[in-house]
Formats: structure tokens, C-alpha cells, sequence
């Protein structure tokens, strides 16, 4: 189920994706909406090396398909801490095409959190998604994301 929650709690209850939130607001107050995702993305590198989280910048996340490893992957934009998925946009809005794609990311790897960030709006728009990993064997198809595939906390 989807659920609202704000920033002071997510702090007390995720403190790496607060601290990954909060470089991102840095990041948009400074250049605000308007760039390509890759201008985001560059100056994002740069405020998380500032803030001191660690990163890998376009992390390939393999897929394994009935047990075998296949030659297609996914690209994250970044992963944070080792285990926070973190994908960019640059559009006007966000939407569940979106979602879905960060939602398959999670399925794909042994990450239970990712944060969809899109810095195209007047004002930073990001969705916090968490993916459990009792879910990861029987969840439904992420293009038909439900309740009980993730939370978007918002």
C-alpha cells in the first residue's frame, strides 16, 4: 500500500536514503529543473562525494533468468551505501512506467530500497520504494505494480 511519510521520519527510519534525498535537494536548489539527466547526474556525484556516501555511478545489475545469468542487464545510476538503488529523471512528471522499471530493478538484484528521483519538476519530485525480499520470489510483474509487490513512500 502506498503511504505518505515525511522527510523527519524517513530520517529516523532510513538514514541513508534521507542522506541520499537530501544530496539530491542540494543538487536541484543549485541548478534547478531544466538540464539532461547526465548534468544531474555529474553534479549529484560530486554533492554525495561532498557529503561522504560511498557510490558506484552507473552500476550494471545483472538479471538471472530460471538460474542462469543472461548477457542483458540493467544500469543503475547509482547505488549508494552498497544496497540504495537510485535512478535519475529529468521530465516534467513522473509515472508508474517509471516505477515499474526502478521496481524491476529491484527485483533483479539483492537491493531492498531504491529512490526514483526526477529533477525536470520545479520542485525535486522522488519516491522512496522498498522491495522485501519475501516478496522477491512470488511477487506479481512489476508493469502491474500492487501493494504487495513494494511500498512507495513518498
Amino acid at each position: 500500500m502506498a503511504q505518505m511519510i515525511a522527510d523527519n521520519d524517513v530520517d529516523r527510519r532510513d538514514p541513508q536514503t534521507y542522506a541520499i534525498i537530501g544530496a539530491c535537494l542540494a543538487v536541484h536548489n543549485e541548478l534547478g529543473p531544466g538540464f539532461l539527466e547526465s548534468v544531474y547526474q555529474e553534479a549529484l556525484a560530486i554533492e554525495f562525494t561532498r557529503r561522504g556516501i560511498p557510490f558506484i555511478r552507473e552500476q550494471k545489475l545483472p538479471i538471472d533468468y530460471a538460474g542462469v545469468r543472461l548477457v542483458t542487464h540493467f544500469e543503475a545510476d547509482f547505488v549508494c551505501f552498497d544496497e540504495v538503488i537510485v535512478e535519475l529523471k529529468a521530465i516534467s512528471a513522473l509515472n508508474s512506467a517509471h516505477q515499474a522499471i526502478v521496481l524491476n530493478y529491484l527485483k533483479a538484484t539483492s537491493c531492498q530500497r531504491a529512490l526514483l528521483v526526477n529533477f525536470g519538476a520545479p520542485r525535486l519530485e522522488y519516491k522512496r520504494l522498498i522491495f522485501t525480499s519475501h516478496l522477491r520470489h512470488s511477487a506479481s510483474s512489476a508493469d502491474h505494480p500492487s501493494s504487495a509487490d513494494a511500498e512507495a513512500l513518498y
